[in-house]
Parts: structure tokens; C-alpha cells; sequence
């Protein structure tokens, strides 16, 4: 099983928090493009941690993590992040932890350049919004043959490697000096560096191509990681404010270093409302006053991961959003922090973009995006707290009228709903209605406890079908599950809250947050949609 989890919109989405759920149950976590321009925010209950580099299957002591071909290594910022998550009690071995041979090298002047470079356009006011970590630089010089990869440094000592070494330095040190009057390199501490990052790291460099070739040839889970979003993408993201590496989907099995392999699902991340760090056009920005995007700024905690900016902020973008699950071909959603808006009297969704009087909803990262203003419509909130909503019994009934029903922006394909960095689930599947018999349950065989995935076998009217699994309530010996509404609850056991994974989730508390959802989902389909304002239950 082969499964992508991808940004929709501009990175900070929550990937981070669905991967680590989705590695309870996986083999293998991939980081398959990128370097550590960007992060993800995981708290469990040894912490919070931020991840740059590091997949975010390493808090898992079961899960093997790889660094694919596709991404530029920071390796002195690896080692940093390594011992930060092992001050944590996180250990992390040859054994847990693969670097990919065909991984580009960081070199030492990467970050310079891009420090150099981003403050010589800073005087213009024309810079890129950079982290400063030389990531542009890591791509450019992979392109142009001027760089290591990880396996090079297996092979110090070959005059190949040593004759490559000096003609990129030589090429780095007339663009450093001409363009920027820095002072020259020097080949031997270039060659020592080298030593040392072969040597610290020497023991994780792998083909990490062929171990993952088996690992998806046994049947094992394997999940691939992306930075960032749609909107980053180098190739469909809003140019030239986009990373330097191809986030979508798409180039998931390529960057991971199986491009024969397909993907079997794709879970996109969307946050409940719209954030983004660094410079370029944001039409959610200023649809709202100031006072609104600070309190919903301190509300989310909304400061980026890997440099610690105040995000931009703004409503949910339903313009982009679309655009985005073009782009990545989500079949499923993962929707997370919608108690943040728990406090709001009316919640704002942009359903539109208006220039010249002009109204669109279709998203062109091409078009003149600052020169649009949002057109926003203002649906009923909830007024309470829903972080602890945990089973099916705590959604109003009216949701489940909703659950079949599909539309252009795929709403009907959620596969999770998060809460801040709270655990819980609500579970919804596309099965037909019907109550099927459970035939046996694997993991762990006929008796499940409180959040342990497993997989178990139904059966209705001689058909057969194995599906994956999570319980949310106390424990219990499940024989039989009904289906009602496309979703799933247990009868004739004490498990009462038994829920297949599957194509619709969705969580919150009272009528009014049900009809948050569906206004949403209605406004991306382009038709309106009434709502009721019952206070939660």
C-alpha cells in the first residue's frame, strides 16, 4: 500500500499531526522532495516536536524512515534535529533512519548564497520571502552538476570525487567573490568537511530505492511524506513564490526513488481556514480586519515551524483549495483545526475572487492574484468547545444526510477530521448500507481495545471483503457492524463505537458546526445552500 499525504494550499497545513496517526499503522514514512525549508509540528505525550528534515514516522520505534532521492540534505542540520529528538528520549539508528545514496548534498556555501542573495533583493524590496537555508541553491547546483550527492560521500578518497570537488569549488568560489566580494574557500577544508559529514553519517546512506522496491513488493504500508503545498510547487505553484522542488503528488514515487510504483491513495491536508509564511500573492489576506487575523493568529498558534514567522492568515479559501486538490489528485481529506474557529458568532469562507467587478472561482496561480479581492460569505459558527468530540453519538443527525453526497470540491472525500493536536477520530465509510458479519479480526485477533488499528474480514450475502479499521471506545469483542448512511457502528457487542476507515469523516459538535461543513462544501460546489443556527447539542 502505497499512500501520499500532501498540502493543499501553502504548506502548515497539519501534515504533520495526519502522518503521525497514519504511522501508527505504517511500515515506512518517506520525505520524498525538499530540505528543511520548512517543518512539521507533532505533539505526543513526550513533547512537541519540530521536524525539518526528519519524517515524521522517527517517533515511532516500529517504523523505518527514509530520506529520498528527491530531497536536498542540510547535514548539519540533520544532526542538530537528531539530537534534539534523542534529548527527548527519541533513539534513532542505521536501523530506523535511511538516507537515499541519490540525495543532493547542501553544501556549506548554499545557505551562504541564499543569506547573500536575499539580502541584496531585501534592499529593493523584491525578495523572495527565503527561509535562508540555501535550498534554490541546492536545487540550482543539482541541475547544473555542480554538487554532491549523499552516496559521493562513500567515495572520498576516488580521484573522481576529488577532481569533481575542486571544479565545483573553483566555479562557487569566482561566483561568490565576483558577484558578492566574499573571500575564497579553501579545498582542503571543503575535503575535511566532507570527512566528517562521511563519517557521522556514513553507516545511514543506502540505496533507499531498492529497500523500498521490496518493502511495497512484501505489501507493507509505505507513506510518502511532502513539504509544503500545492501552492509551492515549482512547476503549479503561484511562480516565482514557490519552493524549489515539485510538491504534488504526483512526483511522490518519483522523489521517494521508486518511479515505477503508483500510488494507491492520496490524503490531501487542509487546514479550516488559510495560512501562509513568506512573500508573494495571498488573496485571503486582509479579507478580514487586522484585529480578526491576530485573534485567529494567536487562537492557532499560527507561526511557522522551521523559522518561527508570524503566518499570514486569513479565511478558508475555497478558490484555491480547489485548484489545489486538482493538483494532487486527493482522493481523500484531511481537515484539521476547526475548533480554532470554536469561539467565532460567524465564520468567514471565501467563495469567490472579484476584480472589475468581475467575480471568479477558478484559481489561475498565473493571473494577477494581488489585484483580486476576496468575496466572502459569512456561515453561522458553533459558539462551543468541540476539541473533545471523540464518537459518532456526538455528531448531530443531520450530517449523515450529507455523507453521500459529492461535488466539485470532493468534500465527500474526507478521511480525517483533526482538532488541533488532539487525537480523536470520527470514522466514515462509502460501503453500502447493510449490516455485515465479522468474520474474523486480525490485529489483534477477535478482541479490540481503546485506538488500536487493525485490520479485520466482513462478510454480507457471501461477499468477502477486508478492510481497515480503528475502535474509539472502551474495550470489546466486535461480531457484527451495521452500515448506516455510509457509515458504520457495531451492534450485538459492548463496542459501540466501531467505525470503518472510508471515504467521508468529519467531526465537530451540534447542528451548527455540521452546517459549517456543509455550507463549505455547497459554496465550492457554486450553488447556494441554506442553514440552520441550532447552538450545540
Amino acid at each position: 500500500m502505497l499512500t501520499a499525504v500532501t498540502g493543499i494550499n501553502w504548506g502548515d497545513e497539519g501534515k504533520g499531526r495526519v502522518i503521525d496517526l497514519l504511522a501508527e499503522q505504517a511500515d515506512v514514512v518517506v520525505r520524498y522532495q525538499g530540505g528543511n525549508n520548512a517543518g512539521h509540528t507533532v505533539v505526543t505525550t513526550q513533547g512537541k516536536f519540530v521536524l525539518n528534515l526528519l519524517p515524521s514516522g522517527i517517533l515511532h520505534p516500529g517504523v523505518v524512515c527514509v530520506l529520498g532521492d528527491g530531497m536536498v540534505v542540510d547535514l548539519e542540520h540533520l544532526s542538530r534535529e537528531i539530537h534534539e529528538i534523542e534529548k527527548k528520549g527519541i533513539r534513532v539508528t542505521p536501523d530506523h533512519l535511511k538516507l537515499s545514496k541519490r540525495a543532493t548534498v547542501s553544501m556549506p556555501w548554499h545557505k551562504v548564497q541564499d543569506e547573500l542573495e536575499e539580502n541584496r533583493l531585501a534592499k529593493t524590496g523584491s525578495a523572495f520571502g527565503s527561509t535562508r537555508r540555501g535550498i534554490a541553491y541546492a536545487y540550482s547546483d543539482k541541475y547544473r552538476k555542480k554538487t554532491l550527492r549523499l552516496g559521493d560521500l562513500l567515495h572520498l578518497k576516488e580521484d573522481s570525487v576529488k577532481a569533481r570537488l575542486k571544479t565545483m569549488l573553483e566555479a562557487k568560489n569566482l561566483e561568490l567573490a565576483g558577484c558578492y566580494h566574499q573571500e575564497p574557500m579553501s579545498y582542503p577544508a571543503l575535503l575535511t568537511w566532507c570527512e566528517e559529514q562521511a563519517e557521522l553519517f556514513g553507516p545511514y546512506i543506502a540505496d533507499t530505492g531498492k529497500y523500498l522496491e521490496q518493502a511495497v513488493s512484501e505489501g507493507k504500508k509505505v507513506v510518502l511524506e511532502a513539504q509544503l503545498g500545492a501552492m509551492r510547487d515549482i512547476d503549479y505553484g503561484i511562480f516565482p513564490y514557490t519552493s524549489s522542488s515539485s510538491t504534488i503528488s504526483a512526483y511522490g514515487p518519483i522523489g521517494a526513488g521508486i518511479p515505477g510504483k503508483s500510488l494507491d491513495h492520496v490524503i490531501g491536508v487542509l487546514k479550516a481556514y488559510s495560512t501562509c509564511v513568506g512573500a508573494g500573492p495571498f488573496v485571503a489576506e486582509h479579507a478580514m480586519s487586522d484585529d480578526w487575523e491576530e485573534a485567529l493568529r494567536k487562537a492557532g498558534g499560527e507561526y511557522g515551524a522551521a523559522t518561527g514567522r508570524p503566518r499570514r492568515v486569513g479565511p478558508f479559501d475555497a478558490v484555491a483549495s480547489r485548484y489545489g486538490l486538482k493538483c494532487q489528485n486527493a482522493d481523500k481529506i484531511a481537515l484539521t483545526k476547526m475548533d480554532v474557529l470554536s469561539s467565532m458568532k460567524e465564520i468567514p469562507v471565501i467563495t469567490g475572487y472579484k476584480r472589475d467587478g468581475v467575480i471568479v472561482t477558478d484559481f489561475d496561480p498565473m493571473d494577477e492574484l494581488d489585484s483580486y479581492t476576496s468575496v466572502v460569505e459569512m456561515l453561522p459558527g458553533w459558539k462551543c468547545d468541540i476539541s473533545g468530540c471523540r464518537t459518532y453519538e456526538e455528531l448531530p443527525e443531520n450530517v449523515q444526510k450529507e455523507s453521500d453526497q459529492g461535488g466539485e470540491f470532493y468534500w465527500k472525500e474526507f478521511a480525517a477530521s483533526l482538532v488541533s493536536d488532539k487525537n480523536g477520530q470520527i470514522v466514515i465509510t462509502d460501503m453500502p448500507k447493510g449490516t455485515y458479519r465479522v468474520i474474523e479480526t486480525k490485529t489483534p485477533a477477535g478482541y479490540i481495545s481503546s485506538s488500536v488499528p487493525y485490520e479485520f474480514v466482513i462478510e454480507k450475502a457471501g461477499e468477502v471483503k477486508t478492510v481497515d479499521g480503528i475502535y474509539q471506545a472502551a474495550s470489546g469483542s466486535i461480531t457484527e457492524v451495521t452500515v448506516v448512511n455510509n457509515r458504520t457502528q457495531t451492534s450485538e457487542c459492548n463496542a459501540n463505537n466501531f467505525l470503518l476507515y472510508g471515504n467521508e469523516r468529519c467531526t465537530g459538535n451540534g447542528a451548527a458546526f455540521q452546517n459549517f461543513c456543509r455550507r463549505i462544501r455547497d459554496s465550492s460546489r457554486r450553488r447556494n445552500a441554506g442553514s440552520r443556527t441550532e447552538d450545540c447539542k
